[in-house]
């Protein structure tokens, strides 16, 4: 029997070889072409090189190349030949025909669900066909409810009174230094758990040491998501075959997330007695009778779509609103509220959701998203797709085409989602998809923005959030976007502002 450090050997004496022979053909080669994208694409090994020059820069590449494309659409040889081609667009026709037209012609596909199947299993976000159906019929008939909706705004009450806004008035009072992106990220997870799981993991008190379930979810989701950078889907798997690198840390992350999880709906059915006290989407899940194992990968689901989008969101905004004082005040009219924030305020806040949307469009939580195609098609803008190319809609390069938005594209105007003073008009979801669209449209849409005006209202009209540096944040595209190095600011209490 083979000892793991030869096979490891012999791994390496095998991609020593490979690289070898492409490199040979890469210097041999006559037929190496230009594309009319403007990216160079060699026999075999298609855009390999392109590729992996601009592995460190993939959204600002992908973003050059459609806006120089007449069609806002790319198509990216790889290995294999037309098959294994990546078509890329920013066209909204396109993105309605993928999402809803043929909707059924791209599932998510085996190659993608293969990235994250390990993290997220047989959830909601990861699964096609009849297991996505039966999913989307129990969660629709939830998120529908008008319980779920005052049991969240009950939830965002308690976590602000009672952790975010005491925090922040502590950091004021002290002058200190406060990462605003680690404050919104642990809000995010103590909401969404208690939301999901009925759990608090209390990750919004600094007191206390964050729970072994927080740390295991960051690791899980930032290896599965360093699958998607691989150059060939063989480079992740190999490692995960030796057990090697960030796959070993994978494996281990997932396996303390699947046994905290378990352990919570183990809890969950021995305390449940039948009545409504139990107001969680886990509790309610229970109560369908689906299996342990389903409802497992559903919560994890959810708590992966609800935590790190809604703060990633937020933390850009709270960042554009310092860069633009003038907007900043209109802002503050519009969240004004008596006693405490009521959903009925919430719904009348259009000028907050526009700057929420405005911050999305330049910064989405979620930078692109992949189909495969199950069989051979043609995109509204003439693009060939042949049976399983991989095909990516870019809500990040949408936010930034001048033919979508105007030669002003880049700058931050909440004004134009109004079609008129006073009047909010969302943009429809083919040309921004930052919520997806057709039939997989994000069932969390309407929590996310009530979550988002909730907290951004109750911190803006108490405090004043002045950053630390001067510099542009950088953003990170992972499995969510994020912005490196955190938001550092220091906070400033407003004078008469608003009491919950």
């Amino acid at each position: 029997m083979f000892s793991l450090s030869l096979i490891h050997f012999l791994s390496l004496v095998f991609l020593l070889f490979y690289l070898f022979y492409l490199l040979q053909l890469l210097l041999t080669s006559t037929s190496t072409k230009t594309t009319k994208n403007g990216h160079k694409s060699y026999p075999f090994i298609g855009c390999f090189m392109s590729f992996h020059r601009n592995r460190h820069r993939l959204i600002h590449w992908f973003t050059e190349l459609l806006s120089n494309s007449p069609s806002q659409t790319i198509v990216l040889a790889r290995f294999g030949g037309r098959k294994n081609q990546m078509v890329v667009t920013a066209n909204p026709e396109n993105v309605e025909h993928i999402l809803k037209t043929r909707f059924e012609n791209y599932p998510k596909g085996k190659p993608f669900t293969d990235l994250l199947g390990d993290f997220l299993g047989i959830g909601i976000f990861n699964v096609d066909g009849d297991l996505w159906s039966t999913q989307r019929k129990l969660a629709s008939h939830e998120f529908s409810a008008k319980s779920l909706r005052e049991f969240v705004v009950s939830v965002l009450e308690d976590e602000v009174t009672k952790r975010l806004i005491p925090l922040l008035e502590n950091a004021a009072r002290d002058n200190e230094v406060v990462d605003m992106q680690d404050v919104l990220r642990r809000l995010a997870f103590d909401t969404i758990c208690k939301i999901s799981l009925g759990w608090d993991p209390c990750c919004l008190d600094y007191t206390r040491a964050v729970p072994q379930l927080v740390t295991a979810f960051d690791t899980a989701a930032g290896a599965s998501a360093m699958r998607g950078t691989a150059s060939a889907s063989w480079v992740w798997k190999v490692k995960r075959l030796l057990n090697v690198g960030r796959e070993r840390q994978l494996k281990e992350a997932v396996g303390v997330v699947h046994r905290a999880v378990d352990e919570i709906i183990r809890a969950r059915r021995e305390n449940m007695d039948g009545s409504d006290n139990n107001r969680d989407l886990l509790s309610r899940f229970i109560s369908s009778g689906h299996s342990d194992d389903l409802m497992r990968d559903m919560v994890i689901s959810f708590l992966v779509a609800g935590r790190d989008t809604t703060s990633a969101a937020m933390t850009w905004l709270f960042w554009l609103l310092t860069r633009h004082p003038s907007i900043e005040k209109d802002v503050l009219k519009d969240v004004t509220f008596h006693d405490k924030l009521t959903f009925e305020d919430l719904k009348k806040m259009d000028f907050l959701k526009a700057c929420l949307c405005e911050s999305m469009r330049l910064y989405p939580p979620v930078v692109w998203d992949s189909k495969h195609a199950a069989e051979a098609d043609m995109l509204p803008d003439g693009t060939a797709v042949y049976k399983g190319n991989r095909v990516m809609y870019f809500p990040y390069g949408m936010g930034r085409m001048e033919t979508l938005w105007g030669k002003d594209f880049l700058e931050f105007r909440p004004d134009r989602w109004f079609s008129e003073p006073g009047e909010f008009k969302m943009e429809s979801p083919y040309k921004f998809p930052v919520f997806q669209g057709g039939p997989r449209v994000c069932l969390g849409k309407e929590m996310a923005f009530t979550q988002m005006k909730y907290v951004m209202a109750s911190v803006l009209s108490r405090f004043e959030l002045v950053p630390v540096s001067l510099e542009e944040p950088v953003f990170v595209p992972l499995l969510t976007a994020h912005m490196d190095g955190g938001f550092k600011v220091r906070v400033h209490s407003r004078s008469g502002c608003c009491e919950p």
